[in-house]
C-alpha cells in the first residue's frame, strides 16, 4: 500500500468577508423649524431595507477536503506544484539480549530519504450556487534512495544494501462534488458535503517490473487501488478569523492482483486498510488580500491485508500489515493578486513517525465566467 498517497493531502489559503461600520452623523441645533424638520427626515428611514442575502466566508481551508465552493458559472482553474520529503533513519536489533552489554543477534543500520514531486492541473466548476464539481490530472516524479547495513555478529562477514530508483508517470486521476447543506443564517455554522473518488490510473506497486527476488527496479506513481472518500466540512466565520473542521472515511476497494512476484510466491486478493481522516483549524485574515492558516490533520489508516499463494503447492496465506497514524502540522499563506487571481503556498510539517517529514504546496488558481 503506498502509505503516503492520502497523506495526503495537501494546508492552505482564506479570504475573508469584512463588514464596515455605520456613520454616526451629529448636527447643531437650531431654532429654524424648517431647517430642523429637514434634518429630521434626513436621519429618518427612506423606502424599505433590501431582503438579507446568503454571503459565504470567502474561505478555502485544504484543497482536497473542500472549503468555500465556486460560486454558480465560474471556473477556476488550479495549477500545483507539491513536494515531500520523508526519510528514515534507524539502528535495528534482531536477537536476544542476555545483558545489557551481551548481544547475540544482527544488526542492520537503514538510511532511506524519499522525496516525491507532484505537478497537478485542477479545475472547479460553479454548477451552482450550492454545487461545486472537480477534476485534478496529477503527474507524479519520484526520487527514492535507500542505504542499508547489515552487521552481524563476530566471524560473519556484513553486506550492504545500496538503492537509487527514480521514476515519473501519470498520478491517480481523481474527481469530486462538493455540496453547500445550509445557508449560515442565524448565526450556524456552514456545512459543506464532499465526495472524492481517486482512480488507479497511476502505476501501482504490483505494475512495476521486479527481479527475481521480488525487488521493485521501478517505483510506483499511483495507489494501484480505488477509493472513494465521503467526507462533511464545517466553516465558521468569527471575524476577522473562520474556524474549520473536516471529517472524513475513506474506502479503498479490495482488488485480485493476481500477480506474480517472485518464482514461487504469487499475489492474490489485495485489501488495503480504510482510513478515518480528520482535520480543524483556524484561518486569520492580515488584511483585505493577506491571510494566514494554521491547523492539524490526522489520518488513521487500518491494517492491509495481502494474499500470499505458493506457485507449487497452491497454498495461502494472508498477510496483515501495521495501521498507520499520520499526523501534521498545518501552516498556510495566501495572497489575493486580483480578483480573479491568488496566490497559496502551504506547509505540513509531520508530528507522527509514520508522516512525511515536510510537504510544502504551492497553488496558483484564477477563474473566469463560463455562464
Amino acid at each position: 500500500m503506498k502509505h503516503t498517497r492520502h497523506i495526503a493531502v495537501y494546508a492552505t489559503s482564506i479570504f475573508f468577508l469584512t463588514f464596515s461600520g455605520s456613520l454616526l452623523a451629529q448636527t447643531e441645533e437650531t431654532n429654524d423649524d424648517a431647517t430642523a424638520s429637514g434634518v429630521q427626515a434626513q436621519q429618518g428611514p427612506v423606502g424599505q431595507a433590501p431582503p438579507e442575502q446568503d454571503v459565504q466566508p470567502e474561505v478555502q481551508t485544504i484543497s482536497d477536503i473542500g472549503g468555500v465552493l465556486t460560486p454558480r458559472g465560474r471556473l477556476v482553474l488550479e495549477p500545483s506544484l507539491q513536494y515531500s520529503h520523508a526519510s528514515v533513519n534507524r539502528l535495528t536489533f534482531r536477537g536476544v539480549e542476555i545483558l545489557s552489554t551481551l548481544l547475540i543477534g544482527v544488526f542492520e543500520a537503514e538510511d532511506a530519504d524519499r522525496d516525491v514531486w507532484t505537478a497537478a492541473l485542477t479545475g472547479r466548476l460553479g454548477v451552482t450556487d450550492r454545487l461545486e464539481l472537480e477534476l485534478k490530472v496529477p503527474y507524479v516524479y519520484r526520487d527514492d534512495t535507500l542505504f542499508a547495513t547489515v552487521a552481524t555478529t563476530e566471524g560473519q562477514s556484513e553486506f550492504d544494501i545500496d538503492r537509487d530508483l527514480s521514476g515519473d508517470g501519470l498520478g491517480d486521476i481523481e474527481v469530486a462534488a462538493h455540496y453547500q447543506i445550509n445557508s449560515g443564517r442565524g448565526g450556524w455554522p456552514y456545512f459543506i458535503a464532499n465526495l472524492r473518488y481517486k482512480s488507479a490510473t497511476g502505476d501501482g506497486p504490483f505494475d512495476i517490473r521486479r527481479d527475481a527476488d521480488g525487488i521493485e527496479q521501478e517505483l510506483a506513481t499511483g495507489s494501484g487501488f480505488h477509493s472513494i472518500e465521503p467526507s462533511i466540512t464545517m466553516l465558521y466565520p468569527s471575524d476577522p478569523a473562520v474556524y474549520f473542521a473536516n471529517l472524513g472515511y475513506l474506502f479503498h476497494l479490495e482488488d485480485n492482483v493476481d500477480q506474480q512476484i517472485t518464482n514461487d510466491i504469487r499475489v492474490g486478493d489485495v485489501d488495503p486498510g480504510d482510513a478515518v481522516r480528520i482535520s480543524f483549524g483556524m484561518a486569520y485574515s492580515i488584511n483585505q488580500r493577506s491571510s494566514f492558516t494554521l491547523g492539524f490533520k490526522n489520518d488513521f489508516i487500518g491494517k492491509t491485508k495481502t494474499q500470499f499463494i505458493d506457485s507449487d503447492t497452491g497454498n495461502t496465506t494472508t498477510v496483515r500489515s501495521r495501521s498507520l497514524n499520520i499526523g501534521s502540522l498545518l501552516l498556510g499563506w495566501s495572497y489575493q493578486v486580483n480578483q480573479n487571481t491568488s496566490v497559496n503556498l502551504s506547509l505540513e510539517l509531520g508530528v507522527t513517525d509514520d508522516a512525511p517529514d515536510t510537504l510544502l504546496t504551492f497553488r496558483m488558481p484564477f477563474g473566469m465566467g463560463m455562464y
